[in-house]
């Protein structure tokens, strides 16, 4: 009897110091967050707990049948990394049938033989799976100087239970992060994309989120050309020299070229044996790169480039990888399409208004056919109005609109009869009214043609006078807009220094005393010294 309670208070304090050890683990276990803390905590633990000469987690790795090194301490710590190589049969056999392997005098074991140096000051080995939710994620390998008995391994066991989910739990979270960071990176890219036109800084920000969320080496970007039917290099990023920017494939030379000829991703697991014949193939071989990818981008159809990567070592992703990349490769196709539907907007917004310009010019080119007299008249009165305008600070925005005004200024006079716009003599009171609804004229010629209306005060105010005598509406002062004000001083100053029918062209002295007379009656004050200081300057530049 007595022996029976002594059995079972041993009994009862072992549990209780299981208990003890395995409440202790898990509060290590508890807090830890990321992967690789909680993978030092297990080894930590574990060597402290049973004074052990080594421990090791190795964890299954993607694609790969071999278990690699993730933590270690005490004698095989130099494996990390690696697989543990003197175990590896073993490890791959616990991990498959999910039964642990205990080894007393390892040394007697023939798969442990010629392993001394591993095996130095370890008596017992063990390597427990570690499972989770039924699966095994890899194993803990332990050695220790003692021998390890029955209930080191219902311990051990419990621990690597504990250890598996949460390193499962740990990998759970960092996958959710990664997802997080992932669709936060396509955010940017998105917001990028909408907010700026500038291609190669919205192809370096993706490339940028390529590199860092993909953890690869090196990306670059390849335009199609459509018109030469190449693809040419835009950008790169990861590269330690710039012979990649001197790319230039044909539709289906290279990998690359493959794959925009098939429109298919294209995935190579070792460059340096592929066999590629481009003429990249000295420049893969310098970068050392191995594992490639190439991602053909297209939208609405239509193949707009490619996007590379390039890793320097093995790369085994998963799915959620592949479908980021994807994604990526979406985004960078929309980003070419939309900057190149811009450009195209613009050329055509240019040609436009290069259009627009040049019926404007072919109108002013009929009137000075017209009227020899005044002929070149308008393009000398533009030019100078234009200077005279950026001195008072017009915006430059509205400099198109002051432009077209300023060549449409004397449009109205296509309305009006020969005999009064040759004639030699002084007008009649008639022919003079007649001659003064050529602004009204101007405005009812130009105000239903929308991209016009900005630049109607010039045809329409540029006879307004500053002390309100002049037509066809009798403004007065700042009523008359600013820019027909402008242009009203160079008209009358070119046309006085210009021949007409009814008069010789007036010395320049006698020109700057007319001006001057009217200031303040004809002309804004302060507009007219500024056009005098800016005449000045330009009839006597400084050295």
């Amino acid at each position: 009897t007595r022996l029976l309670v002594l059995r079972d208070i041993s009994d009862r304090i072992v549990r209780e110091q299981e208990m003890e050890a395995i409440s202790r683990v898990s509060a290590a276990l508890r807090s830890p967050a990321m992967r690789e803390d909680i993978l030092q905590a297990i080894v930590r633990q574990i060597l402290e707990l049973f004074q052990a000469e080594a421990c090791a987690v190795l964890l299954n790795r993607p694609g790969d049948k071999e278990l690699i090194v993730n933590a270690a301490r005490g004698n095989w710590e130099h494996y990390l990394g690696e697989t543990l190589q003197p175990f590896n049969d073993i490890s791959v056999q616990v991990n498959n049938n999910r039964k642990p392997y205990i080894k007393n005098k390892p040394l007697e074991d023939p798969q442990f033989a010629h392993q001394a140096a591993v095996l130095r000051n370890i008596a017992a080995v063990a390597c427990i799976p570690l499972m989770t939710q039924q699966v095994s994620i890899g194993v803990l390998w332990l050695g220790t100087q003692t021998p390890i008995e029955e209930k080191d391994i219902q311990l051990l066991t419990s621990i690597a239970d504990i250890a598996a989910s949460s390193l499962h739990r740990a990998e759970l979270y960092e996958e959710t992060q990664q997802r997080i960071q992932r669709l936060a990176a396509l955010r940017n890219i998105d917001i990028t994309i909408t907010a700026s036109l500038d291609l190669r800084l919205t192809l370096d920000i993706l490339l940028g989120q390529v590199t860092s969320h993909l953890n690869v080496d090196a990306a670059s970007v390849l335009l199609f050309n459509s018109n030469l039917q190449v693809l040419e290099y835009v950008t790169g990023n990861g590269f330690r020299t710039n012979t990649i920017s001197r790319s230039r494939l044909r539709l289906g030379e290279g990998h690359a070229g493959l794959a925009a000829l098939e429109r298919r991703t294209i995935h190579i697991a070792n460059l340096q044996e592929s066999g590629d014949t481009s003429l990249r193939r000295a420049f893969i071989s310098a970068e050392g790169f191995i594992t490639y990818y190439a991602i053909p981008l297209i939208a609405k159809g239509g193949i707009k480039g490619v996007l590379e990567i390039f890793h320097r070592s093995d790369l085994v992703p998963d799915p959620e990888w592949l479908d980021f990349l994807e994604a990526l490769a979406t985004q960078a196709a929309i980003a070419i399409e939309n900057a190149r539907l811009f450009d195209d907007l613009q050329r055509s917004n240019m040609e436009l208004i290069l259009a627009y310009d040049a019926t404007l010019e072919g109108w002013i080119h009929a009137l000075d056919l017209r009227d020899k007299e005044t002929e070149g008249h308008t393009q000398r009165v533009t030019t100078v109005t234009l200077q005279l305008a950026r001195e008072v600070g017009v915006n430059e925005a509205e400099m198109i609109n002051i432009r077209r005004g300023a060549l449409l200024h004397d449009i109205g006079k296509v309305a009006i009869s020969d005999s009064i716009l040759r004639k030699t003599g002084p007008l009649t009171p008639e022919e003079r009214a007649e001659m003064e609804q050529h602004p009204v004229y101007a405005y009812e010629l130009l105000s239903p043609i929308s991209y016009l209306q900005p630049a109607l005060d010039i045809p329409y105010c540029h006879h307004e006078k500053w002390d309100g005598t002049g037509y066809p509406r009798r403004l007065k002062g700042e009523q008359i807009p600013l820019t027909a004000r402008i242009f009203a001083i160079v008209d009358v100053w070119d046309a006085l220094r210009s021949n007409r029918p009814y008069r010789e062209a007036w010395p320049e002295n006698k020109v700057l005393q007319y001006l001057a007379n009217e200031s303040g009656k004809h002309f804004d004050p302060r507009l007219l010294d500024t056009f005098l200081n800016l005449l000045n300057r330009l009839q006597n530049p400084q050295p």
